[in-house]
Parts: structure tokens; sequence; C-alpha cells
């Protein structure tokens, strides 16, 4: 009896000078609280957190249970707080849920179009399950209206809640490629799949469909697997992602492809207090029948900064690697507008671009290299994840580039800006 009232006087003496909120590490945990969930349901909360009832509290796994639910890109904010009971500390999570349904202009600067305008409505959290979907039409600056693009993206992170992600992307293109010299009116379908293995393994299925007007049609599929640790899938701060992926591209009656993509994707990511190391690489190698409006270009914000996109650098086969340094001056915090929650935080800039682009079965030789350095700042928001506002430099060129961007630049080099 007395040693039962020892223990709850020493719990209460300890979380009393600390005012009743913060959470004593190595304590057991007595209860989990999740709080100011209005929208989102708990079990997309609980699926990231790695404490549990019974176990003991630890600061440092609160770090990365803090990454991890900024990486959802669902919360304008969160903390922890703790209060005491008489079997240990019950840990309240506490919420500021984003603003979910975001009608906003749409913006995008593409090595085919330059500066593309235009509306989207985007929905982060349908039904509370994380899930996401965006509708979008842009139309070029110069020549004005000239090009033409309507989307529609949505992805599920958890499918009949089993560990497997399913993204969808439906686009419409109306637009003179002037990198390739011809109208491309066409219509894509994409369809991708990644299931959990283990914790930080997963498995890649995909499918595309492809129609060119006045060409034909290019249907894809491919597999792939995945390492992945990093802390969080929005702003990276350590860990690293590497992923490997076969795909075939057309090789059916009809299609006038036919070839194979040999990708690897690799990204690593440490840091310091407020300086984080990014280093990345993506290798493509396309052996096959390939045509021309599949040619790979280099050139400007999303490939290699300090030069403009060129009609005459060309190939099918690349190697893009990126070195960059990232100064944190701003770490995300909330804002509001109307009552309605966002974040954003500013990040500093340095870094090198250099990339491979040849056309032969074999090795690429160094003529087929080109390389620049750059600068400029990342402002964070949500959604897009980063604003990339960088002035590059090569001394190929002579003169600095002022280059704008969105996404992760490996993410749009990849898919998005191609």
């Amino acid at each position: 009896m007395i040693s039962h009232f020892l223990r709850i006087t020493l719990i209460f003496f300890v979380f009393g000078a600390f005012a009743g909120e913060t959470c004593v590490d190595g304590l057991k945990i007595a209860g989990i609280r999740l709080e100011g969930l209005e929208v989102t349901r708990e079990r997309v909360v609980q699926r990231e957190l790695i404490h549990r009832v019974s176990g003991n509290f630890s600061a440092e796994t609160w770090n990365q249970e803090k990454r991890r639910l900024e990486g959802l890109d669902l919360f304008a904010h969160l903390e922890l707080t703790c209060t005491a009971s008489d079997s240990g500390q019950v840990l309240h999570y506490r919420f500021s849920e984003l603003f979910y349904l975001i009608p906003s202009p749409s913006t995008k600067k593409t090595d085919q179009d330059g500066w593309m305008l235009g509306l989207a409505l985007a929905h982060l959290n349908i039904a509370g399950e994380d899930i996401r979907a965006e509708i979008q039409y842009r139309t070029s600056v110069n020549p004005w209206m000239e090009a033409n693009e309507f989307a529609f993206y949505a992805e599920v992170p958890w499918l009949f809640d089993t560990d497997m992600s399913t993204s969808l992307d439906l686009v419409r293109t109306d637009s003179w490629d002037n990198l390739r010299d011809y109208q491309e009116k066409s219509w894509l379908a994409r369809l991708g799949f990644k299931k959990g293995i283990s914790k930080s393994v997963f498995g890649l299925a995909g499918a595309s469909y492809r129609y060119l007007e006045n060409f034909g049609y290019i249907p894809d599929g491919s597999l792939g697997i995945l390492f992945d640790n990093r802390d969080a899938a929005l702003d990276p701060r350590r860990g690293f992602y590497s992923e490997w992926r076969f795909s075939q591209f057309g090789g059916i009656p009809g299609s006038d492809e036919n070839y194979r993509e040999y990708l690897t994707d690799q990204r690593l990511y440490f840091s310091f207090p407020r300086l984080i190391s990014a280093v990345s690489l993506l290798g493509r190698y396309r052996p096959g029948n390939q045509k021309f409006y599949d040619r790979l270009h280099q050139g400007g914000a999303n490939t290699l900064r300090g030069f403009d996109p060129d009609s005459s650098i060309h190939g099918k086969h690349e190697i893009l690697w990126n070195a960059e340094e990232r100064i944190v001056l701003l770490e995300r915090r909330p804002f509001s507008i109307f009552g309605a929650s966002f974040f954003w935080g500013i990040q500093a800039v340095v870094g090198m671009d250099g990339s491979f682009l040849w056309n032969a079965r074999e090795l690429p030789a160094w003529e087929n290299y080109r390389s620049s350095v750059y600068g400029g700042i990342h402002i964070l928001i949500p959604a897009l994840s980063r604003i990339r506002v960088e002035v590059g430099y090569s001394p190929d060129v002579g003169e600095p580039k002022i280059t704008v961007g969105l996404f992760e630049k490996v993410d749009t080099q990849r898919w998005f800006s191609r």
C-alpha cells in the first residue's frame, strides 16, 4: 500500500515539475489519445505510430513518429503532451488538419511547353482515409493557349485495409512539341501498385496505355522492387530510397514500338542540425525499337539546371546525378487563411547536376557528359512538396539560367515534366 502510494506521488511530482505537459523518457505508457482529428480517421494515424500502450516512452521514437506523420501531408501542425496516471503517463497527440479541399491556380513548368497556367481542384483526404484526388487544366503561356493539358490524379495509400498503395493517372495532352517537332495529341492512362513485403521493402507493379493520334498506341507493363527507409516521404532528412524496375514498352501487334527499360532510382539523405545532404542518381537503359516521340531530352528545371531545353540534345539512354545541400532557414510552421490551416517552410540550396545522354548500346563516353552548378531557395508547401526557385550555371553555356520547378527534382524528371 505504501509503495503504491509512493509510486503515485513520484509520478505526480515528476509531471508537476514540467507543468503537466512534458513526456518523461523511459516512463510506462498508460494510454494514447488522438485529439483534433475532425476529418482524418484514427487508423490513418495509428498506422504511423511506433509507441504502444504498456511500452515505455522514448523522445527519439516521438521524433520518428513526428517525421512519419508530417510525411502524410495531412497536418499543418502536430504536437505531443503527456498527463500522469496511476500506472504511468498518457500520451496526447494533438493535430491541426490541413484544409483538405483546395481550389487553386495550377502552374507547371515543363521542358516541352515552358510555363503553363490553369486551375486545379484537389481533395487531400477523401473519406478521411488519406485518399487524394486532383483534377487539373493547364494551358501554355507562350504561345498563349497553344498547348493544353487535362489531368486527373488519384492515390489510395491502403487498398482494402491492406498495405498496398494504388495510383491512377489520366492525362489528355494537345501540344506542339518543339523538342521533337510534332503535334502531340495523346491520351494516357497509368495504374501503379506498391505492396509492402517487410518494414522497408516493397514490391512494385505498373501498367499504362498511351494513344498518340497519327502514331498509334503504346502499352507498357513494369515490375520492380523498392527499398525505402526514409524518415518521411515529404521533405526527408534521413534514410535511403532504392528502386529497381524493369518495363516493357510496345511489342504487341498494332504498336510501332518495342523496347525495354531498365531503371534504377537511388536517393540518399543524411542531416545535421539545419543542414540536409541529398544525393540522387537516376539511370535508364532502353534497348530496342524506340520512336522519336519517346526520346529523352535534357535541359531546364527538371534535368540540367544551367542549360536550356535543346532539341539537338536527345538520346535513348540517360544517367542523371545530383548532389545538394539544403540549409533550413525556416522549419515548417502552420498558418491559416480564413480559418483554413496550411504550413510552409524555407530552405536555401546549393548543388551540382551531372548527366550522360547517349544512343549507342555501349557505355557512354565523356563527350556525352554535361554538368552544372546551382543555388536557390525552396519553399515547402502542402501537396506540391516544394517550389524550387534556382539559378544554374555551366561553363559550357557561360551565362546563368533561372529555373522554377515543382516537386522533388527526381520525381519531375521521371513522371511530370519530361
